[in-house]
């Protein structure tokens, strides 16, 4: 029997897959979790196999939540269900040790697939997605231009950005127009919503 966590905001979403997985008869779903933290405290206590995790989630995403297992050596395979059919996301997840990166709108007989795939000690990608990290756009930002445009998404203006990394206003405002350049945005805000969205920060 393969024992696995799901942990996923949106309860509707939550008890669909929880009802579909409890069909297939080798696989045994211990707990769900809403958000993040409680998916951490759920593969500590639970022990499961495989967590099948989304990414946008309260108080703990879950590339933050497969990191964390990675960095704890917790012995648990991580599957990520999300909407998000993007090659930024899909690198970000494989660099935080996840095994598998599934679309919610794939049959529910594929995820069972990949659960026992990644049980078994394979990866499990969608083959869209597949196509998609080859295919993909490449991330042009800077680790510095990044550092900037997140202070930036969170509302912090350009002398607050110089504070917090030691640089003058003049540096952080280079780095911005740099990054808005590259991205072909129109300001700070959107360079950073694009730039999230394509998992480059």
């Amino acid at each position: 029997m393969i024992k696995i966590v799901l942990a996923e905001d949106q309860a509707l979403v939550s008890g669909a897959l929880a009802a579909l997985l409890k069909l297939e008869g080798d696989i045994d779903v211990l707990g769900l979790a809403k958000n993040g933290k409680e998916g951490l405290a759920l593969c500590q206590t639970m022990q499961p196999d495989v967590l099948v995790t989304d990414i946008e989630m309260p108080l703990m995403t879950g590339l933050e939540l497969a990191a964390e297992i990675a960095e704890q050596k917790l012995p648990i395979k991580v599957i990520v269900l999300t909407t998000f059919a993007r090659s930024g996301y899909l690198r970000r997840a494989m660099s935080s040790g996840v095994r598998g990166y599934m679309l919610k709108d794939s049959p529910a007989e594929d995820l069972a697939k990949a659960i026992r795939t990644v049980h078994g000690g394979g990866r499990a990608i969608a083959p869209e997605l597949a196509m998609e990290s080859w295919s993909g756009q490449q991330d042009p930002l800077s680790e510095r231009e990044r550092q900037v445009l997140r202070l930036a998404g969170t509302g912090s203006t350009s002398i607050e950005i110089a504070k917090l990394m030691h640089l003058s206003e003049g540096t952080v405002r280079n780095y911005l127009s740099e990054a808005i350049s590259k991205l072909n945005a129109k300001n700070r805000v959107e360079a950073f919503r694009m730039a999230r969205d394509e998992g480059w920060l």
